[in-house]
């Protein structure tokens, strides 16, 4: 509450527009604020409401499908834990509650609202095992539902932007060197006019660049050097030079000679002399029309499957060029070593996650560290220590994973920059799962029975089922620190605000604001968010006072996320009060875009699919194990089908949907020709599609000698 006060107030400040508006500041929309008054310094929560009353056309337009897949996702946790909270408060808490007599020690924990506090064999969990099917089927059907409306909408998408060139060009890797010219391209402009006469129109082919790129940098570190030293003589008073002014403009004039060397040899280097050794076995190829794009890249064109490999190209600002310059027979090593590292990762981590859990087992603590036993003495830091400080060590721990995976990633070979975030994702989730999810069962109850389990692996399904159990009150902790503290922390932007406090004071005092206009972190929030369902989702049946934390973490985080999107609308000012305030927030405000120029056209909810159908299948398993427990083999025996139901509506999916998601049909291609030839677009799109994709190293080099920016690139890519 003290963090969401605190924002609601800082966000009222125009001297913090830079990190709270920076959307409508980007797009030069007005924005007033109230005058200097205590009105400012109120606290408000008009903010929340406000986000509720966002369409889901609005998201579509101003961020596109991905932002809308992150919404939907909080939308779905939203309708599934209403619809599981009922049932489980108003038919399994009851039962849980008064399934053990009065003297029982479990009225003393949170256990007395678990499954735990039934009675063995008792026929009571018969109403479990029927909510079990019942919260099963009802996660399925929001899944599919979910999948068949993004798939329309992603299909719509596509249509609306058909004019993008990545729907008219082909990615062909691994293509041989022509016998008779002894060059690729010539090859690629063979091939595909003598196989696809009819569709195909041109080709680029790309090239080795490390030695134009290593001379580029080189060129932008002299450039910004001579526009620094210029910026030093200008403050000087004129016609009063000192010696040191001298001495600069000495050095600039051998740092622009410099300068004029290293363009002369970039020049020399981007031409198409010096470039035909330098050939890589990769060429973006266009097409007339999308339906021989899509044709080209979704068949085999050689009897060799390792030669004139195709692909749908990404969109221009999406290429991972660094990677494409990799030979494909190698991409596998490159693939195994980022899935041993993220391996490793999430191996040596459990080392931070098992003293956590520590933390959380007092008895264990004092036992381990003696001094802790002093805590005792404090009234009510026990419960603090034990009780909310693992939660919040666990997340500042896993708060760095999502960036080290991203960047291992970024080393696994992929074509595309969405691709690398897809990957990061995957591995974000699945650390998450091995580290939060199943390491604090183990490391929390685990630890005294470990020989036990060696022993006797066949016991290992009910342990785990017990531990699941004994270790809900954990799990509505981290519940509570990831979405109250964490989600709070989400729109204040503490790091920014630190951050620019800290510029502004120092080296860009009385300089221009930038912007911090920055794209989601889908590769953060997508695993969190789904580690927090597959809490939910295993804790349904087990432990239903967990679900209405859930309710409010999903509906805190519908409305952090809207606003993190910008969408809320400042205070306006009919009367006119205030309009200094904008003109000075115009003024001080300059605008660097940051946001992503490409969009993966929601190919994240088959991943997030895949995730909820994975807790599914851990509750399920879960209940097995624990109906076992309960002397109920006939339920355990009975939740058999319905794990075998989950898995087969999985597979059905992955043939339904799945299809769609990576790749462009030939029908929808062919519809979207049809509406480019009716309006006399066609020719005009596929013409400037190979433009479109332009190597950054064969850019020529441009300087602009009158700016006293030190912010001008050298080298402009499109």
């Amino acid at each position: 509450m003290v963090i969401l006060f605190l924002f609601s107030i800082l966000k009222k400040q125009p001297s913090n527009a830079a990190i709270y508006y920076p959307r409508p500041l980007s797009k030069r929309h007005p924005i007033t604020f109230p005058p200097f008054s205590l009105r400012r310094f109120i606290p408000s929560f008009s903010w929340i409401p406000r986000a509720f009353r966002v369409t889901e056309d609005e998201i579509l337009q101003t961020n596109g499908l991905d932002a809308l897949v992150v919404i939907r996702l909080f939308k779905f946790g939203i309708n599934f834990f209403t619809v599981c909270s009922s049932v489980g408060l108003l038919i399994l808490l009851p039962i849980n509650f008064g399934g053990q007599p009065a003297s029982s020690d479990s009225y003393r924990s949170m256990d007395s609202c678990t499954i735990s506090n039934i009675k063995t064999g008792s026929n009571m969990l018969w109403v479990h095992f029927m909510c079990l099917w019942f919260i099963s089927l009802y996660g399925l059907h929001l899944l599919y539902r979910e999948y068949s409306e993004i798939l329309v909408k992603r299909i719509q998408q596509v249509r609306n932007l058909r004019h993008r060139p990545d729907q008219f060009t082909t990615l062909v890797r691994e293509i041989p060197v022509c016998g008779e010219h002894k060059a690729r391209g010539c090859c690629v402009d063979h091939f595909f006019s003598k196989h696809h006469p009819y569709s195909y129109h041109s080709y680029k082919m790309l090239y080795d660049g490390k030695d134009i790129e290593d001379l580029s940098k080189q060129a932008r570190y002299v450039y910004e050097k001579v526009q620094g030293l210029r910026k030093k003589c200008e403050g000087k008073k004129h016609g009063k030079e000192s010696d040191e002014c001298r001495d600069d403009l000495l050095k600039i004039t051998g740092l622009e000679e410099k300068l004029e060397e290293l363009c002369r040899k970039i020049r020399q280097l981007q031409s198409e002399d010096m470039l035909k050794g330098k050939e890589l076995p990769v060429a973006f190829v266009t097409f007339k029309s999308r339906w021989g794009a899509a044709m080209a890249a979704q068949t085999q064109q050689h009897t060799n499957p390792l030669l004139w490999i195709t692909e749908m190209a990404p969109e221009p600002s999406d290429v991972s060029w660094r990677n494409l310059s990799i030979q494909y027979k190698i991409l596998p090593v490159y693939k195994i070593g980022v899935i041993l590292a993220a391996t490793l990762l999430t191996i040596f981590f459990a080392v931070p996650v098992t003293a956590v859990q520590g933390i959380a087992k007092f008895e264990k603590l004092k036992k381990w560290f003696p001094p802790a036993m002093a805590i005792e003495f404090i009234p009510g830091l026990s419960s603090v220590v034990t009780g909310y400080l693992p939660s919040a060590v666990l997340k500042g721990f896993i708060y760095i994973v999502p960036f080290a995976m991203l960047g291992m990633a970024k080393l696994g070979g992929s074509i595309s920059k969405s691709k690398e975030k897809i990957k990061a994702c995957n591995m974000v989730f699945y650390f998450l799962l091995g580290n939060v999810f199943f390491l604090s069962l183990i490391s929390g109850s685990l630890l005294d029975e470990i020989g036990e389990y060696v022993s006797h692996p066949k016991n290992l399904p009910s342990h785990l089922a017990a531990l699941v159990s004994s270790q809900a009150d954990f799990f509505m902790t981290y519940i509570l620190t990831e979405g109250l503290s964490g989600l709070s922390l989400e729109v204040l932007q503490p790091g920014l605000l630190i951050w620019d406090f800290i510029k502004s004071r120092t080296y860009c005092r009385g300089k221009e604001k930038d912007l911090y206009l920055y794209s989601l972190q889908y590769f953060r929030v997508i695993p969190i968010v789904s580690l927090s369902i597959l809490i939910g989702i295993v804790y349904a049946v087990i432990a239903p006072l967990l679900l209405p934390f859930l309710i409010v973490y999903f509906f805190l985080g519908y409305a952090v996320y809207i606003n993190q999107a910008n969408f809320h609308v400042p205070y306006s000012n009919p009367s006119g009060c205030g309009n200094w305030v904008n003109n000075l927030v115009q003024h001080f405000c300059r605008f660097r875009m940051y946001t992503k120029l490409f969009m993966t056209r929601g190919t994240f909810w088959p991943f997030i699919h895949h995730y909820i159908i994975v807790a599914i299948i851990l509750m399920q398993i879960t209940m097995i194990g624990l109906f076992g427990l309960k002397s109920k083999p006939a339920a355990s025996v009975s939740t058999v089908p319905l794990l075998l139901l989950t898995i087969m509506f999985n597979e059905y999916c992955k043939i339904r949907f799945l299809p769609a998601f990576r790749s462009h049909s030939i029908q929808n291609a062919a519809e979207n020709d049809e509406l480019d030839e009716k309006s006399g677009e066609m020719e005009h799109n596929f013409d400037k599609a190979i433009e479109e994709y332009r190597q950054p190293c064969l850019v020529p080099v441009s300087f602009t000698q009158s700016d006293s920016s030190l912010y001008q690139p050298l080298i402009t890519s499109w």
